[in-house]
């Protein structure tokens, strides 16, 4: 996002000089630093700098969610539409629920001449539908929800969302009547009442850890504060939910990543600074085959598993992001120090494996290549800035999570405190 001096976000990147007036050569736009906002100032983007840039918010904060692959397939162009379900985090908790989202006709920012209308133009604007549009279906959910995940398996008749309730409970959903619901004309705006598809309150507290094989239709891991991991076995209408834990952490298990290509490994990371890698296979008090201590110097927040090469990317307290070669785990691979917050969610593009996203607490986004080559640190404003780092995208309040959408390239959706974008940038 940018400045009221509307400097470009992008940073390593090359300024060309504007052309030449009657009072001589114009000043390039100024590349843009992160920089702590004063009262009264806010920032306002540079949509040049977008394909496609789009707020929504929701009845409450969603510092959760995860993106539907839908029945659209791999697509490019415009008007994007895409499926959303998020979990709030209300502040009765009475009001708290699982929101599935249908947000449509997400286009690109119109050209500047065409951004002045008269009212009656915008009136037929309206008229054709051509704003975006926000449909959603709500259904309640006791307390919080600290994390919700898709699962990737989705049949003709089911699709499955668990949820992790500030309450300890891990419960399952099936979403798909108000998948259904959102492809009608008629929208409720009603909250549904209705009982989880299976719930299990064997954890001893609550939890955020949380995923779903790619692999293996229906297989669920859960970690909670007292960094006990139980592992989910799908059975014909429910699922048998293991009572001997994966417990070799010392605290806090604060993600859990399946492999994407090894169907009974695993990877997780705690607040006892670790990484562990594991193999469901083994008997649980044997199941950690590696442990990386001290991956970050504070508490290991997030991790994710890259689809296409053997690479972890990590996340801390500390606001480091780090990559890991799975190979030789003896040492970080390679360490980008530029949040000045923790990092809160960190993941690799779907299609492009050198490319990841990471955002802090710092109310930033930023976008990686670690195809571009190592080189000295670009000088920006005297702030070294690493070459790998490909664009930087603000406006949003305590950044909580970012997904890369799987049918549309380059496309992300970020959650926050107070709102969710979406958004394509020039870079990636």
């Amino acid at each position: 996002m940018m400045g009221e001096a509307e400097e470009v976000m992008e940073e390593g990147t090359e300024q060309k000089d504007e052309p030449e007036t009657s009072k001589g050569k114009q000043q390039a736009p100024k590349t843009f630093l992160p920089k702590d906002i004063q009262p009264g100032e806010e920032l306002t983007p540079d949509m040049s700098a977008y394909e496609m840039l789009h707020t929504f918010r929701a009845r409450a904060s969603c510092l959760s969610f995860d993106i539907l692959k839908d029945r659209l397939g791999d697509r490019s162009g415009y008007p994007v539409t895409a499926y959303l379900v998020a979990g709030t985090q209300a502040q009765q908790g009475k009001k708290n629920s699982l929101i599935v989202m249908k947000a449509s006709n997400l286009n690109p920012p119109k050209p500047e001449e065409e951004e002045e209308k008269s009212e009656d133009e915008e009136e037929e604007e309206e008229d054709d539908n051509s704003k975006e549009i926000l449909k959603t279906a709500e259904i309640y959910h006791a307390g919080a929800v600290n994390r919700v995940r898709v699962c990737p398996h989705v049949t003709d008749s089911r699709t499955f969302v668990a949820s992790w309730s500030e309450k300890g409970k891990v419960h399952i959903w099936d979403i798909a009547p108000q998948l259904t619901a959102l492809e009608t004309s008629q929208e409720s705006k009603d909250v549904q009442k209705i009982k989880p598809f299976y719930t299990f309150g064997g954890h001893v507290e609550e939890g955020y850890a949380m995923d779903w094989s790619k692999t293996r239709q229906g297989y669920l891991l859960t970690g909670d504060c007292t960094r006990h991991i139980h592992l989910w076995t799908p059975r014909e209408s429910d699922w048998l939910v293991s009572q001997q834990t994966f417990s070799a952490h010392s605290s806090s298990v604060e993600d859990i990543q399946w492999s994407p290509n090894e169907e009974h490994v695993f990877s997780s990371c705690s607040t006892d600074r670790s990484i562990k890698v594991w193999d469901d296979r083994a008997a649980h008090h044997k199941a950690c085959m590696i442990t990386v201590p001290n991956a970050h110097a504070a508490d290991v927040n997030v991790i994710n598993w890259n689809k296409m090469e053997p690479f972890l990317v990590s996340g801390g307290d500390d606001g480091v992001v780090k990559i890991w070669d799975l190979r030789k785990l003896d040492t970080h691979a390679a360490l980008f120090k530029h949040h000045t917050g923790a990092i809160t969610s960190v993941e690799w593009h779907p299609s492009d494996s050198s490319v990841f996203g990471a955002s802090g607490e710092d109310n930033q986004v930023s976008l990686w290549d670690l195809g571009v080559e190592a080189a000295e640190p670009l000088i920006i404003e005297d702030t070294e800035v690493p070459p790998q780092l490909l664009f930087i995208h603000q406006g949003q309040e305590e950044i909580k999570e970012l997904h890369w959408h799987p049918h549309v390239s380059g496309l992300l959706v970020t959650t926050s405190l107070d709102s969710f974008n979406i958004f394509k940038t020039i870079s990636v």
